[in-house]
């Protein structure tokens, strides 16, 4: 019996292989023909099937990535929001359907009574996104100046409806800017506490962490940004002040640590199964959005698939975690010198290199 189990890992490792070289030719070219510097992560069940570092996290001195580098995942932040609205629906906290003033009397936009949970998760809250309306707002919301929270609320998410809430799809952070107070108001505690509490220090993710722009973090990449007419010109973003973000896109983790976060979202530990089937469950009428990801049927070659995603970018740093939810195959990319729109045309080519597609 032994020889035969051993016979039989040994041609799962030889099938699984040349997989695996597809996968990495795909991002050998990345580096080669687009300058990507990053990490992949492929991990099939959970268990890790390539893990790859390409390329500078620091290129003032020179220093290369590894399994130590962390990286500032912006929207991907938006998830653990997700989930931590989604333990306090469970636990009978928080209604999905209730209104923002159910838990957040004080909140002063025409939203307060008109916009619920579950309209700010799927980013259909109908607000005037203030923050976002013009580059000088841009500039003023989460480069010039260091908001307190209450005050970033009162002075750009208060503004009044321009859409009727749960009609239309209009991405934003606000919404999860004010499910990050919302969580704060229910447990009394600030959203970096009750993060800490609830995800990092449960699933071990020592790595991972919320941002404030005067931290010391060991390890932290810096991101770049590139010319448009040439990958390999690469320039220093524009400050930020990234405590702004909050709760939408504060973060930092590393591959290893999103992918804890990953199997205990979709292997039901921190949240029940009954749970995570209300979270990915997309709403078609507002672009395929679900709680914290965006979820869809998708086709690779004769590979049908559930795709499950989130994605996050700012300032030379871009962040795609997808999870194929009737596959079992996680794929994280990490990157300091590549846009979103690059990594979402990588992901593709990742997942089918490793079908064989």
């Amino acid at each position: 019996m032994k020889n035969i189990l051993s016979g039989f890992l040994l041609m799962v490792i030889s099938m699984a292989y040349p997989q695996i070289q597809k996968v990495e030719k795909v991002i050998d070219s990345s580096v080669e023909k687009d300058n990507f510097n990053g990490s992949v992560l492929v991990a099939k069940n959970g268990k890790i099937e390539l893990l790859t570092y390409k390329g500078l996290s620091n290129r003032h001195y020179n220093i290369p990535f590894s399994d130590e580098t962390r990286f500032p995942i912006f929207s991907l932040t938006k998830t653990f929001t997700a989930v931590l609205i989604m333990q306090l629906y469970e636990k009978g906290k928080i209604n999905l359907d209730a209104p923002i003033a159910t838990y957040y009397p004080e909140y002063k936009g025409e939203a307060a009574k008109k916009a619920t949970i579950r309209n700010l998760l799927t980013y259909s809250s109908g607000r005037e996104n203030k923050d976002i309306s013009s580059p000088e707002l841009i500039h003023q919301a989460y480069d010039n100046t260091i908001w307190g929270l209450d005050d970033f609320i009162s002075v750009f998410l208060s503004e009044k409806l321009v859409d009727q809430p749960g009609t239309k799809f209009s991405y934003n952070n606000g919404d999860f800017i004010l499910l990050g107070k919302i969580i704060e108001k229910i447990y009394n505690k600030s959203f970096e506490e009750v993060l800490k509490e609830q995800i990092l220090i449960p699933l071990k993710m020592q790595d991972t962490g919320f941002l404030h722009h005067n931290d010391i973090i060991t390890n932290l990449d810096e991101g770049y940004s590139a010319d448009e007419t040439d990958p390999f010109s690469l320039h220093m973003p524009t400050n930020t002040y990234i405590d702004n973000f909050y709760s939408a896109g504060a973060m930092y983790s590393t591959p290893k640590d999103l992918l804890l976060f990953d199997q205990a979202i979709f292997n039901h530990t921190l949240i029940y199964k009954s749970t995570l089937e209300t979270m990915i469950t997309p709403d078609k009428k507002l672009e395929d959005t679900a709680f914290g990801f965006w979820v869809y049927p998708k086709k690779f070659g004769s590979v049908n698939t559930l795709f499950v995603e989130r994605q996050g970018e700012g300032y030379g740093h871009s962040a795609n975690w997808v999870h194929l939810a009737d596959k079992g195959l996680t794929v994280i990319i990490l990157s300091n010198t590549k846009a979103i729109k690059y990594l979402n045309k990588m992901r593709e080519n990742v997942i089918a290199a490793y079908y064989g597609q």
